[in-house]
C-alpha cells in the first residue's frame, strides 16, 4: 500500500475478517489466497462477477472478417485463443501452418499447444504487457493482423494499428458481460478485491444502490483503480506495489497497517 493512501485513509484502517475475491476459486490447494486466510484467520469466498459469453457463428459471419485473408494473430488472453479456434472450427476454416502468432505473454503462448504444436509454428511473444507486445510488432509492419477480442477490450494495440497504419482486422469473438450477483444482496465483506473496470461494473449493475459503508475496496491495476474512483467510491488497498505485486501481498500489507493503527 502506498503511505500516501494509508494516511488518507486511516480512518479506514479496520480489522479485516472477511474477503471476496472477485474471480472463481483457484483449483490449486497452494493458492497464495488459501496461506493468507490461514495465517490471519480469514474467511475467504470467491465468486466471478464477470463471465464470457461467446459470440455464436452467426453473429461472428455478420462482422465480414475472412480469418484467412490474415497472416498474423495477436492474442491477449486465453480466452481469444479460445474462441478464435472454437469460431474457426465452426467455420470450418483450417488455420495455416504459416499462419503467426503474436502472444501478450509466455503463458498465453503456451496456452496455444491446447489447439497447435507449438515447436512447429512462428510465435512472438512479448514479456507481459501490451507496450512489450507493441514493441514486437513494430517489426513486422507487413503482416496482415487479426486481433480476436472481447466486446470489453483496452484501446492501446488497437490505437497502435490504427495509428501506425497496419493492416488489421478486429474481431468481436465473445463478450464480457456481469454475472448474475443477487444472491450476494445482503452478504458483506470487509474487503472486495476486485482486478478489472469490468468487475467495478458488474458490482454497480447488480447492486445499483449499492453504499459502501466499512466495505474497503482492493484494486489490481491502475484501470481498475480509475474505475473505482469513476464509480465514486473510495479505494483502500491498491496493487501491484513494488514491495506487494500480487493482491494477496497487498491486502496482507494493509492487514499489518490495521495492527499498527
Amino acid at each position: 500500500m502506498s503511505e500516501e493512501l494509508l494516511t488518507e485513509n486511516k480512518a479506514r484502517l479496520k480489522k479485516v475478517e472477511s474477503i471476496l475475491v472477485s474471480q472463481p476459486k483457484p483449483s490449486d490447494d497452494k493458492s497464495p489466497y488459501v496461506a493468507l486466510a490461514e495465517k490471519y484467520n480469514l474467511k475467504i469466498d470467491f465468486r466471478p462477477f464477470i463471465q464470457i459469453d461467446p459470440v455464436d457463428i452467426k453473429e461472428f459471419r455478420k462482422q465480414k472478417i475472412d480469418i484467412l485473408g490474415h497472416t498474423a494473430v495477436i492474442f491477449t488472453s486465453r480466452n481469444a485463443v479460445d474462441h478464435f479456434f472454437r469460431l474457426a472450427t465452426e467455420s470450418k476454416v483450417e488455420i495455416p501452418s504459416d499462419m503467426k502468432y503474436f502472444c501478450i505473454s509466455e503463458q498465453t503462448a503456451n496456452y496455444l499447444q491446447k489447439y497447435i504444436v507449438i515447436r512447429k509454428r512462428k510465435i512472438f511473444t512479448g514479456e507481459r504487457t501490451a507496450g512489450d507486445l507493441i514493441e514486437i510488432l513494430k517489426k513486422h509492419k507487413n503482416e496482415k493482423f487479426i486481433f480476436p477480442c472481447s466486446n470489453i477490450r483496452k484501446d492501446d494495440i488497437p490505437s497502435f494499428l490504427e495509428e501506425g497504419g497496419y493492416t488489421y482486422s478486429e474481431a468481436i469473438i465473445y463478450k464480457t458481460v456481469a454475472s448474475d450477483l443477487s444472491d450476494l444482496d445482503d452478504v458483506k465483506y470487509d474487503i472486495i478485491a476486485f482486478f478489472s473496470p469490468s468487475g467495478i461494473n458488474s458490482l454497480l449493475v447488480n447492486f445499483p444502490d449499492f453504499k459502501q459503508e466499512d466495505t474497503r475496496i482492493a484494486a489490481f491495476g491502475p484501470t481498475t483503480a480509475k474505475a473505482v474512483h469513476d464509480a465514486d467510491l473510495i479505494l483502500d488497498i491498491e496493487a501491484p506495489l513494488p514491495n506487494a505485486p500480487s493482491m494477496t501481498g497487498a491486502i496482507e500489507l494493509y492487514i499489518k497497517a490495521v495492527k499498527k493503527a
